[in-house]
């Protein structure tokens, strides 16, 4: 991850957050973070287009490597869930037109990543951010779709530090030959 940016996306279709983080010297800090608003949008296909056309102007203007976007949860209304997967679709097409790696997180692991609880408000994500970051309370912005939005960006941050997939082994005849140099052979001159 060092020297990546991450673009972290919190769909939505009345207020889309993006959240931009820089990974230098294994420390990440935020460059931007903000909101796409189409409230006042009543058309659905153009409140679509609009999230195509300005994801991919951040992508244009920052050039992340990878897209860390939240994935639609199930809830009750499906009628909201399906808004959510559109605006979702939309903005990974962005970043596929573009060539940029998208990686998806749930609500649970991104708030478990960020607060240690997976149940976690958006209040308690918010407030953890402006900590690990150090933001002053007058730059957080009042909509809590930007953090959350920073927050999916920190969470493949977090991610991708862990042990690479590759080095992880399924049974011990894989773990010998993936791992050889840091298998200590016995000494046979010793009892």
């Amino acid at each position: 991850m060092e020297g990546n940016i991450i673009i972290g996306i919190d769909p939505g279709t009345n207020l889309l957050g993006y959240g931009i983080i820089s990974v230098k010297g294994g420390k990440a800090s935020i460059s931007a973070m903000g909101v796409i608003d189409m409230r006042r949008c009543k058309d659905i296909h153009e409140k679509l287009g609009r999230i195509y056309e300005r994801v991919k102007m951040l992508i244009d203007n920052f050039h992340p490597q990878v897209m860390a976007i939240e994935a639609p949860f199930y809830g009750k209304n499906v009628q909201s869930m399906l808004k959510l997967g559109r605006a979702q679709g939309v903005a990974i097409a962005a970043a596929i037109s573009t060539g940029v790696k998208v990686s998806e997180y749930a609500p649970r692991k991104i708030k478990m990543a960020i607060t240690g609880q997976g149940a976690a408000s958006k209040e308690q994500v918010s407030s953890m951010l402006q900590h690990i970051f150090n933001i002053q309370s007058e730059a957080m912005l009042p909509y809590l779709d930007a953090t959350d939005a920073v927050a999916v960006a920190y969470c493949h941050f977090l991610e991708s530090r862990k042990l690479p997939t590759d080095r992880v082994s399924t049974d011990w005849k894989d773990f010998i030959t993936k791992n050889k140099s840091r298998i200590v052979s016995p000494d046979k001159n010793k009892p």
